[in-house]
């Protein structure tokens, strides 16, 4: 019979991005004493990946574990943004409980209720953490009510509705049940986990059986499946049997048996029903599948993930620059790549592109693919991709495409550029709200489309002081076309080394990328052009030589200096002719097609086709 274990809560956190997540499970570990007190781990010690610590946001979820009166809490740190969606919604599973960790002063986010939604309707308890509650303008009273309307709109069960609520300063380590707290420890957070969470489910006397969560890969161990024991128990060298995606089975014994305790794994003798385990022993075992007992006939449901909604497609390099910087540049070894990702990264698809060399990757949203690609440059990976576009599906009315929910809060200064700049992305006003504190709150419905490279204009737009955040929504009908939102390009018109003379000729005509000294050949994109139409410049060229005298004043150049685009602006920023070449040490935009003169018949030949368009 199922019964439930005492010993053990299963609790995940969910938190915006910069709402105190991470540093409140620094907190947890270190009051748990997980380290020894000489120990120097230093802060965020969750976000392992160098790339959270640069972003400041989760995007592989963890486990760690840590042990208050006798009862282990194994605790889940989930990203808490929309476009990690498929972390999120696989580790899930996992958990009994929840932390919604939220900001004293923002409230509630967007990719907050994202989270919060998946968690609730697997029937998780949640506990509501309003942290930074020591913020000057902490409005914790306001804070809790608009959570207590999340949540009373996204609940699925009866018992989601009477939740705990503690406030909490996270970087000073202390929280409380009333908001007036202002010292101690996290020792109220604890005892609302052990009262309010229950101990997972299971029944120990039935066959073993997991689902496989997480993957992790050990250059000894080969690859490790990760998740928590449904039922049964798993010992080292046990027969057991795999549940593939295809509808197979194969037989293994296991290997070695972890479990978490503080951030490392140790080795289990055994473990039960409702532990959080690490297995070994299963080669090619992929999130998703089932790990049992060989008297087992039926795995476990599998996770159900909702689709992609952007694309990009990757492609080998073949700029005049190919294979000077990076350590893997061929078709296959970029295959391999991205076929690895997928076996870890269950939100992402790729699919064969119209040649060999090419790869359509698709994922949840620009941020989620614009990490793969920076990962996999920092690997040592060359490649070029293309300009990120939505996935169109045909339904009962036509095209459809995905939309999203565009929460912005601005100064209202900020307030008529905003509408104009979004009602040009088709985006639809649902909801306006004028604070006291001279700050504008809106909400809109906008294609995905339209939030490509929109980031950027908004931040200029609104002088960096403001905040945007989206919501999926799912699919709708097709909005219309969507303007152009850039000006030309300035592209090299020679291959060689960026001179000041060259520079400053052509800096006349809008906005470089460049500076003397650098590397550039033809079709590259050095800048963008102050009108709409792109525009040959030759960086490279130099001042000739003559035998008449100039004044000091003629010799001298300014430059401007360049504002090159990271990568994330670069993605963003391409038309659908332009690529982003990606190397280990530089982003450089370029046109699809090199050549310059078949660039200009190219676009003879479209504007032909519109003329004819519009004709017919």
């Amino acid at each position: 019979m199922p019964e439930r274990r005492s010993d053990i809560r299963n609790v995940a956190i969910i938190a915006h991005v910069d709402h105190g997540k991470t540093t409140l499970v620094d907190a947890l570990l270190k009051q748990s004493h997980v380290f020894r007190d000489n120990e120097q781990v230093g802060e965020l010690v969750l976000d392992s990946n160098p790339l959270e610590r640069e972003k400041g946001i989760t995007i592989v979820a963890k486990n760690a574990a840590i042990e208050h009166r006798g009862v282990r809490i194994n605790i889940i740190d989930t990203p808490g943004h929309a476009d990690f969606g498929g972390e999120v919604e696989r580790v899930l599973n996992m958990a009994d409980g929840c932390l919604l960790v939220v900001d004293a002063a923002e409230g509630p986010m967007p990719q907050t209720r994202f989270v919060l939604r998946k968690a609730l309707e697997l029937g998780l308890y949640p506990i509501v953490v309003i942290n930074k509650i020591d913020r000057p303008n902490a409005r914790p009273a306001e804070v809790l009510e608009l959570t207590s309307d999340l949540i009373l709109e996204l609940a699925t069960q009866e018992h989601q509705l009477d939740f705990p609520v503690i406030y909490a300063s996270a970087r000073d380590g202390y929280a409380g049940t009333s908001p007036d707290v202002r010292g101690g420890d996290m020792a109220p957070l604890f005892a609302a986990i052990l009262e309010r969470v229950p101990g997972p489910e299971c029944d120990p006397g039935a066959p073993f059986r997991m689902l496989v969560t997480t993957l992790l890969y050990d250059s000894y161990r080969g690859r490790i499946a990760v998740g928590r024991i449904r039922d049964g128990a798993v010992r080292p060298r046990m027969a057991i049997q795999r549940f593939a995606h295809d509808g197979g089975r194969g037989s293994f014994r296991v290997g070695q048996v972890f479990g978490f305790r503080g951030l490392d794994r140790v080795e289990l003798e055994e473990a039960l029903a409702g532990d959080i385990v690490a297995v070994t022993g299963v080669p090619d075992v992929l999130i998703g599948e089932t790990l049992a007992d060989p008297s087992v006939t039926e795995p476990l449901p599998s996770i159900a993930l909702e689709p992609p909604a952007v694309k990009m497609t990757f492609r080998v390099n073949d700029s005049p620059f190919a294979g000077r910087e990076g350590q893997f540049v061929t078709s296959r070894q970029l295959r391999e790549r991205l076929l690895r990702e997928v076996e870890t990264n269950i939100a992402l698809r790729v699919e064969d592109g119209e040649t060999p060399d090419q790869f359509i990757v698709s994922g949840r949203g620009e941020l989620h693919l614009a990490i793969l690609v920076e990962t996999m440059r920092r690997e040592g990976y060359e490649f070029a991709v293309t300009r990120p576009e939505v996935i169109l599906r045909d339904g009962p009315n036509g095209r459809e495409e995905p939309f999203e929910r565009l929460l912005i809060e601005a100064p209202e200064s900020a307030t008529g550029f905003l509408i104009e700049a979004l009602s040009g992305r088709k985006a639809q006003m649902v909801g306006m709200h004028s604070g006291e504190d001279g700050r504008v709150r809106f909400e809109f419905d906008i294609p995905t489309r339209g939030l490509i490279g929109f980031r950027d204009v908004f931040i200029t737009g609104t002088g960096g002081e403001g905040i945007m955040n989206t919501e999926y929504l799912g699919y709708r009908p097709w909005a219309g076309e969507i303007g152009r939102h850039r000006s030309g390009a300035l592209v090299a018109s020679e291959t060689g080394t960026a001179l000041a003379y060259g520079i400053a000729a052509a800096q006349e005509r809008g906005i470089l990328f460049i500076s003397p000294g650098d590397e550039v050949y033809t079709g590259m994109v050095v800048g963008l052009h102050a009108r709409d139409n792109d525009l040959d410049v030759n960086v490279c060229r130099a001042k000739h030589l003559t035998n008449i005298r100039s004044s000091t004043a003629d010799i001298a150049v300014k430059l401007v200096p360049p504002q090159p685009p990271s990568l994330e602006q670069a993605l963003t920023l391409i038309t659908a002719d332009e690529m982003v070449e990606v190397t280990p040490r530089s982003i450089r935009i370029r046109k699809a097609e090199l050549n310059p003169s078949l660039r200009a018949r190219e676009a003879r030949r479209a504007k032909y086709a519109a003329v004819e368009a519009a004709r017919s």
